[in-house]
């Protein structure tokens, strides 16, 4: 059965009228700088013939902001008709053979949300000479998962390499499970992984399992997210930062902050530093199952074991304090947070305030005011006006 045919995102691309034409055979060149040029000029009609006036120019070709930029900035205006033009016309260039600068055009037609565009420029390939491999594969499936349109992934998936005699390799397995599980098509991207692994010789690593695992545990399919774990460990593929933090939050949405302890201690073990997401997970995690001393205990030996603090641990520690209503704790906690110009959200802040003042901690709680009057940038006059407000009761 035929597939549904992928729609054009900017149908209006074909038909831009002949005002808006540039013929760049007659336009001179200007002088440089050329990139300093087309950075400060915002106007979309001034960009789209800046560019085109140095479409040839080898500082501008090998610049890859400069083409970032400048798409990114007429898509903003929605000429899209200006960024087709540009991108035509660099297929015309003698780079157009170099498949690095395709996968170029074929992205930033990505960027610009002109799908069609980007898998028309893999198709004609080809025809400016130039070899297709994986990378330009890659390239315009990553263009095209970004549609969210399964049935064209897969679709392409099916009939591309064999057509294009094209073997897949890993990061064409990511990109595609990565689409499967933003569209919620989790098995469909298991048995793609395995089918790749037992049938086209692509080992899955640590980014597959990865995107697998969270994609299960966000739906709460607990046992399938732990079955992946044990089998990337059994396969010889070791869990990296990402992974560990991935199973953390499960740990503490399922409130096994034990565990995720032991998990952040295993981490340490293996050679994989806890970074700062680690450590407010087990820090909330603790909270969350009713231990506000090992959350404290962990907070204080952050320094001891050679993790720095940062203004996200405080602001973690300072709002389940306050949940906790031990707001003589978090009052210190928030005290030597601000002095060290690390503000808690103006939401925690507030909780604070009404919990000191509510059991007659006014002069902590005039301090705590103090000290967000002085915070660089400042708060909004709003936000200080409120809290004075709160303090004299009106």
């Amino acid at each position: 059965m035929l597939m549904p045919s992928l729609r054009s995102t900017r149908r209006f691309c074909n038909n831009f009228s002949s005002s808006s034409t540039l013929n760049f055979k007659t336009l001179k060149p200007l002088q440089p700088p050329v990139l300093d040029n087309l950075k400060s000029e915002w106007d979309p009609h001034k960009l789209f013939h800046l560019f085109g006036a140095n479409a040839t120019n080898r500082l501008l070709i090998e610049n890859r902001f400069a083409f970032y930029d400048t798409v990114s900035r007429l898509a903003g205006a929605k000429r899209f008709d200006y960024i087709e033009q540009l991108l035509e016309q660099q297929k015309t260039l003698p780079q157009s053979r170099r498949e690095g600068f395709v996968v170029r055009i074929i992205t930033l037609y990505g960027k610009a949300g002109m799908i069609k565009h980007a898998l028309d420029t893999f198709y004609q390939m080809h025809s400016f000479k130039c070899c297709r491999t994986v990378k330009s594969f890659n390239a315009a499936l990553n263009v095209l998962a970004s549609s969210r349109n399964f049935d064209e992934v897969v679709k392409f998936l099916d009939e591309v390499p064999s057509r294009f005699d094209i073997k897949l390799d890993v990061y064409s397995v990511n990109i595609a499970v990565k689409a499967f599980c933003e569209v919620e098509k989790l098995q469909e991207a298991y048995l793609f992984m395995l089918d790749c692994e037992n049938n086209k010789g692509v080992k899955p690593d640590v980014v597959t399992y990865t995107t697998l695992i969270s994609a299960f545990y966000e739906v709460k399919r607990w046992e399938v997210g732990n079955g992946l774990w044990n089998r990337m460990v059994l396969k010889g593929c070791m869990p990296n930062l990402h992974t560990f933090n991935v199973r953390i939050q499960f740990l503490i949405t399922v409130r096994r902050a034990w565990d995720a302890n032991a998990l952040m201690g295993l981490m340490q073990r293996v050679g994989v530093t806890p970074d700062e997401v680690t450590l407010v997970l087990v820090i909330k995690g603790f909270f969350l199952a009713g231990y506000p001393e090992m959350a404290m205990r962990v907070f204080s030996t952050l320094n001891r074991k050679g993790y720095k603090t940062s203004a996200n641990t405080y602001q973690t520690m300072i709002h389940y304090l306050c949940k906790r209503e031990d707001f003589v704790q978090a009052y210190k906690m928030c005290e030597d947070s601000m002095r060290k110009n690390w503000f808690p959200n103006v939401g925690t802040i507030f909780m604070l305030l009404e919990g000191l003042k509510r059991f007659g901690e006014i002069d902590k709680a005039k301090e705590i005011v103090a000290l967000a009057e002085s915070r660089k940038p400042p708060f909004y006059s709003s936000y200080l006006a409120s809290m004075q407000s709160l303090l004299s009761g009106q």
